[in-house]
């Protein structure tokens, strides 16, 4: 037996013990494009600062959503917890990225959430997009009511991105202090340095979660 099979393996029997559609997509997924960045958007670091955002967010927000957008979303793993944990009532998860390589990965970890018309996937670059036009509309590129960022370390134009956020819109912020990742261009030293960043009128949590590497911050408040 390969080293892909004996894994394969594995992943086919968590699914079918948990009785998990979304363990039997991950195994499809890993199937279909095995890319190496699909493990890291999938490892212990990775997963912890999500389901840490998850919580918090169903903690100070509930769970009854209409429309949550994910920006910088990468493979969609964020918006399939979401749609797998059974404490939210969420009508449908829109994830945008810039890369168009992210999308046909996105939708194959999300397949189950697709054939319940839950998930979408659309590639976009952030900075260009228009929330007054999306105010008026009502399908999945309508205005959210949470937004979601955990990419703010990659946003070299910040001030820019965050000045267009509607105020109205429930907003979840991630960020950390990894510099010495290359592609992280706007990472902040703290949890203080963060809040100035991202000044929000009415700020609901505020925290720092220690991982391995680096400290990940995280925000959720209105602007």
């Amino acid at each position: 037996m390969d080293k892909d099979e004996y894994y394969r393996d594995i992943l086919e029997g968590l699914a079918s013990y948990y009785a998990s559609p979304f363990i039997a997509d991950i195994l499809a997924t890993a199937s279909r494009f095995p890319a190496p960045d699909l493990g890291a958007a999938l490892n212990k670091n990775q997963i912890s600062g999500k389901q840490w955002l998850v919580n918090e967010l169903h903690r100070v927000a509930g769970g009854r959503f209409r429309n949550i957008h994910i920006l910088g979303s990468w493979y969609g793993v964020l918006a399939a917890m979401l749609l797998h944990d059974e404490r939210f009532d969420i009508e449908c998860v829109v994830c945008v990225d810039r890369d168009e390589h992210c999308k046909p990965i996105a939708e194959s970890l999300n397949r189950t959430q697709i054939e319940h018309g839950k998930f979408h996937a659309i590639t976009a670059d952030i900075y260009q997009l228009d929330y007054e036009r999306m105010a008026a509309g009502n399908g999945p590129g309508s205005i959210p009511d949470v937004l979601i960022n955990t990419s703010c370390e990659h946003l070299d134009r910040f001030e820019e991105w965050y000045a267009k956020v509607p105020s109205g819109v429930l907003q979840v912020l991630q960020s950390n202090d990894y510099y010495a990742c290359e592609e992280h261009s706007n990472c902040v030293p703290d949890l203080q340095a963060f809040q100035r960043q991202a000044p929000m009128s009415q700020l609901l949590f505020a925290a720092s979660l220690r991982l391995k590497k680096y400290t990940r911050f995280m925000l959720i408040g209105y602007r």
